[in-house]
């Protein structure tokens, strides 16, 4: 088959195009041909028309796996390479991830993630409650740099540090190629994820069909890892997304336990703080701050109907 109906990439577009035509001109120049599409999540200001790119605007911002469905609705190719628009590519990384990824399909296949010039966790454990109550836990952030607390979260550390490929439960969506039938099969994303976790999701019924995910550390892409979010936004987004997941593959009312038990231990933690004016603290505002985030997730992405339970 030839390349350019081989490879379909889409580009999950929101806000600034900046790094988005910085993405489409480095993909127009690899070394396989593609077809490449931008998936508008309904951003203020259309993204602009241009050679060498399709545009398909959305007519309201779904998030992710929302835009990358409808990218993928109009895609050709065989396989799809889903890409975030804060990637920088090497001019031969299409290439090499073809390559690498040949024996291995039909497969979930994630290179190695770079950011800020160290390897990303991209690799990971199938989510459990208790990686993110650990995550939770303020007076662990002192360990977030040990092998420790990757252990502790899920991060899968053999696949991190290993030098061949391997299969992993998931891998994280910055960059992932898969076979589009295995996708439509599925039926893409579940759009009810805004952010964050829609790519384990979508990675546990592909595995249920016999999909595996590969993890290909010999390529390698860089990352800007984040962007301009604000945090607070980000960890509603995160605590929202979890708790859908939870929520839909089981364990959602014992994580908002363990989170709830969690945020107590975090306000002993910085009441001890504050007290000792070890920083500028306030606990109990702190503490209030995540009540909110659990009350939140809880009652918009699990629903009401648990509580009468």
């Amino acid at each position: 088959m030839n390349d350019e109906h081989r490879v379909s990439v889409v580009i999950p577009h929101y806000g600034d195009p900046f790094q988005t035509l910085r993405l489409i001109s480095q993909l127009r120049h690899q070394d396989t041909r593609l077809e490449i599409i931008v998936s508008d999540d309904a951003s203020p200001s259309p993204f602009p028309k241009g050679e060498g790119y399709r545009v398909v605007r959305r007519d309201h911002n779904g998030g992710f796996g929302s835009a990358v469905n409808s990218g993928a609705a109009s895609a050709t190719g065989e396989l799809l390479l889903i890409l975030n628009s804060d990637l920088s590519l090497s001019p031969t990384f299409i290439g090499e991830l073809l390559r690498a990824s040949q024996p291995y399909m039909p497969a979930v296949v994630s290179p190695r993630v770079v950011e800020h010039d160290r390897p990303n966790y991209t690799a990971r454990h199938w989510p459990k409650n208790r990686h993110h109550v650990w995550e939770w836990m303020t007076p662990f952030a002192r360990i977030r740099h040990t092998r420790l607390w990757h252990r502790l979260v899920g991060h899968d550390l053999a696949a991190y540090e290993a030098i061949t490929a391997r299969h992993v439960d998931w891998v994280m969506g910055a960059c992932m190629l898969i076979p589009r039938s295995a996708f439509t099969e599925v039926g893409g994303f579940d759009e009810r994820f805004f952010m964050n976790s829609e790519e384990v999701d979508l990675q546990r019924r592909l595995t249920a069909i016999g999909v595996s995910s590969i993890y290909i550390p010999g390529v390698s892409v860089e990352h800007a890892a984040g962007g301009s979010t604000p945090s607070d936004r980000r960890r509603s987004w995160v605590t929202d997304s979890r708790f859908q997941y939870a929520h839909k593959w089981g364990g959602a009312r014992r994580l908002r336990v363990l989170l709830m038990a969690a945020t107590e231990v975090n306000f002993v933690w910085n009441l001890s703080r504050q007290i000792r004016r070890v920083k500028d603290v306030d606990a109990r505002a702190i503490s209030a701050y995540e009540r909110r985030l659990i009350a939140h997730a809880w009652h918009v992405r699990v629903g009401k109907s648990h509580d009468s339970q």
